[in-house]
């Protein structure tokens, strides 16, 4: 036994600690596992027994830079503060860790418990200061040992990187050609017609929102190429996966490396690895035009400009992209006072939409101006101005609409095609087995029906997608095409367009909108609309107040004057919404609105009776008209109709009253239960009146 082998260290544990730093290593290196795994046979000779022996390999494949994710070194230190380790074996110091820090702080533990630490050639304890030093020197080298192990590893990375030459994962659409040394297209047809679609799409809608949107709503899948498999896999878009695609230099032809930057950082007060999206005068290789691009490298800068605009969280002063918000100058509005670019608000039960200037988080609001009367005055002069030539743009549009609609009809007959192949080969494979195998042959026959079902499913969503967006464009629906190609007012008001749609529109010819208040010598709102030509148009329009927006329409006061002297305001209401008019809340009209209208112009007196008590153009009575024929009170009729002796002829609902119809008979028994009624009175008055003296 080594003399500083003590009976305290034999009483407790020896545990024997394993570790490689990648997977790889433990596959390929198995050397250097059976040597560590060979430490419990020393552990044995020095004097443990073989149930005190605890061997921990929890940590092969993982590396020794940090703590994070090491389980094994966690449950060793563990052990070793509670006292419950009496030596630990390791192959060498850099097996327990390659940081400096943690390895002094390994070495202070075991100090403190006691713990000799032993490896192959000799053992050492931390209770004495010369195999301290030693250890600690032990410890430095390592972690310098890794420094230049990397340093040469990386050096000799990047500097094949600086050749276009260094190899790795290419992203979907890619493949890499270890003959040229270069990226080269996927020859999947299908893979490509997928990613060409990404940046068409990006290059119409303007956000990756508006691109997952499509492919959603068209059925289409996106290849993904898995890092460790390194093969690809079909599946939803991903808004992550589109994001990548977009600022992915390799895309348009570049050979770029060193994008990203990773170090160890701070995470809740421990040490994680983070990474860094370096900006492109950082990175460290980028080499243009070195191979095949789905795009141009402008374009991908003019993407890179876009996406970076739409990006609101961070600048709240940026475009945006554009959204479903009804305020359709939304991005392109600046403050006529301070410069700044104006943020919409919606403010209301309404949901009003405003633009607000604050030139600063928590500052104070330099300037509001509603948006409604501005957008409205933009999107006139925006529809007279544009006036494109009808036949060519409308045979333009026909001939996008037909391309569009053929490139997602093609996607799913790639798809199909694919689907269909995986059957051919699931079909051969079971073809090819001996039919007796019976075992194989069941599991090859479940893969081949899966193959078809596949293909069945496949046929059924492409042709609800087809019916739902009208993939297959007849000759009515060209008709149609050209119709709305010749008036941009039609397809701008139409119930399809999305507001999205709208600003898309706008944006195409204007740059910025600047709007200043005027105070005299009237209110106004001065408007000032930059078009993407340079010119400038310059006008005003008369600002109306928070409560003069809420007022009522005039053609809408004006009717219920004209009508109040022998209508009902029942009759007035319907005649209202049939007109298209509304509240000034925007809301449909009711018997209660316009008695307000009514109320606040003063108009308090009722019409004649003649015409309260008149029939409608069905001949059918309201309730109020009903009591005015018949001689009672209008509850007296509501009353009625819950005793069932009164049926209407039409049910109302809220803001709509009670319709009936009424003929001789029907009146003869109302008087009657109206002289009934008289006479259940009158005998109540007669019972309750005191008695006469005999």
């Amino acid at each position: 036994m080594n003399d500083k082998i003590m009976k305290a260290h034999l009483e407790r544990r020896a545990t024997v600690y394993l570790r490689q730093s990648t997977m790889r290593q433990v596959h390929e290196h198995r050397e250097s596992t059976a040597r560590q795994y060979a430490l419990r046979e020393r552990a044995l000779a020095l004097g443990w027994t073989a149930e005190q022996i605890d061997v921990i390999d929890d940590d092969l494949g993982k590396s020794g830079t940090s703590t994070h994710a090491r389980d094994g070194f966690e449950r060793l230190t563990e052990d070793v503060a509670h006292g419950r380790v009496g030596a630990i074996f390791a192959l060498e110091v850099s097996r327990l860790a390659r940081c400096s820090a943690d390895w002094h702080r390994l070495l202070d533990l075991c100090g403190l418990a006691d713990v000799v630490i032993i490896d192959e050639q000799a053992i050492y304890t931390t209770r004495d200061h010369n195999d301290r030093l030693l250890l600690g020197l032990k410890g430095t080298m390592s972690e310098a040992e890794l420094y230049w192990m990397r340093l040469r590893l990386h050096g000799g990375q990047t500097s094949k990187a600086r050749r276009g030459e260094y190899a790795f994962v290419p992203p979907a659409g890619y493949e890499w050609d270890p003959g040229t040394s270069r990226f080269r297209l996927d020859p999947d047809e299908n893979v490509q017609r997928a990613v060409r679609l990404v940046f068409e799409r990006f290059r119409l809608d303007g956000s990756a929102y508006g691109v997952a949107r499509y492919f959603d709503r068209h059925g289409l899948q996106m290849p993904v190429r898995c890092a460790t498999e390194r093969e690809l896999r079909w599946g939803p878009i991903r808004q992550t996966l589109l994001s990548s695609m977009l600022h992915n230099p390799i895309y348009a032809g570049a050979y770029a490396y060193g994008r990203k930057e990773r170090r160890l950082g701070l995470v809740d007060g421990k040490k994680r690895p983070r990474s860094r999206k370096l900006p492109q005068n950082e990175w460290k290789v980028c080499l243009r035009d070195r191979h095949p691009g789905y795009i141009s490298w402008e374009e991908f800068m003019t993407n890179e400009d876009k996406l970076r605009q739409n990006r609101t969280n961070l600048n709240a002063h940026q475009r945006g992209a554009p959204r479903e918000g009804s305020a359709l100058l939304q991005g392109l509005v600046l403050c006529g006072r301070c410069a700044h670019r104006m943020h919409v608000q919606y403010t209301g039960n309404a949901q009003r939409p405003i633009y607000q200037c604050r030139p600063a988080i928590g500052a104070r609001v330099c300037s509001v101006v509603p948006a409604k009367a501005v957008d409205e005055a933009v999107v006139r002069l925006f529809l007279d101005t544009v006036k494109p030539p009808e036949i060519e743009l409308g045979l333009a549009v026909v001939h996008e609409a037909e391309r569009q609609a053929g490139d997602v009809d093609r996607q799913w007959n790639l798809r199909l095609e694919r689907a269909q192949y995986e059957a051919r080969l699931a079909e051969r494979r079971y073809k090819a087995i001996d039919p007796d195998n019976r075992v194989v042959a069941r599991t090859l026959e479940r893969e081949w029906n899966d193959k078809l079902e596949a293909i069945e499913q496949i046929e059924r969503e492409r042709e609800e997608v087809r019916r739902r967006e009208k993939l297959a464009i007849t000759n009515a629906d060209r008709a149609r095409i050209l119709e709305l190609a010749k008036n941009l007012s039609m397809v701008w008001n139409a119930p399809t367009t999305t507001h999205a749609e709208r600003k898309n529109l706008l944006r195409m010819l204007v740059r910025e909108v600047t709007v200043s208040r005027v105070e005299v010598p009237s209110l106004m709102t001065r408007v000032q609309i930059l078009w993407q030509t340079g010119a400038v148009s310059d006008f005003t329009i008369a600002r109306v107040e928070k409560y003069s927006a809420r007022a009522t329409p005039s053609k809408a006061t004006a009717f219920i004057k004209e009508s109040f002297a022998d209508k009902t305001d029942e009759w007035i209401a319907t005649a209202l919404n049939r007109r298209g008019l509304r509240t000034g809340r925007d809301l449909p009209w009711t018997r209660e609105s316009v008695r307000r209208v009514r109320y606040s112009h003063g108009l308090f007196s009722l019409p004649p009776k003649a015409h309260r008590a008149a029939k409608d153009a069905a001949g059918l009575y309201s309730a109020h008209a009903l009591a005015m024929r018949v001689g009672v009170k209008t509850i007296t009729v509501h009353q009625w109709v819950r005793r069932g002796i009164l049926q209407p002829a039409e049910r109302g609902s809220r803001g709509r009253p009670h319709r009936f119809l009424v003929d001789d008979r029907m009146l003869e028994q109302l008087h009657a239960e109206k002289q009934k009624m008289k006479d259940r009175r009158v005998s109540a008055c007669g019972a309750a009146s005191p008695r006469s003296p005999t």
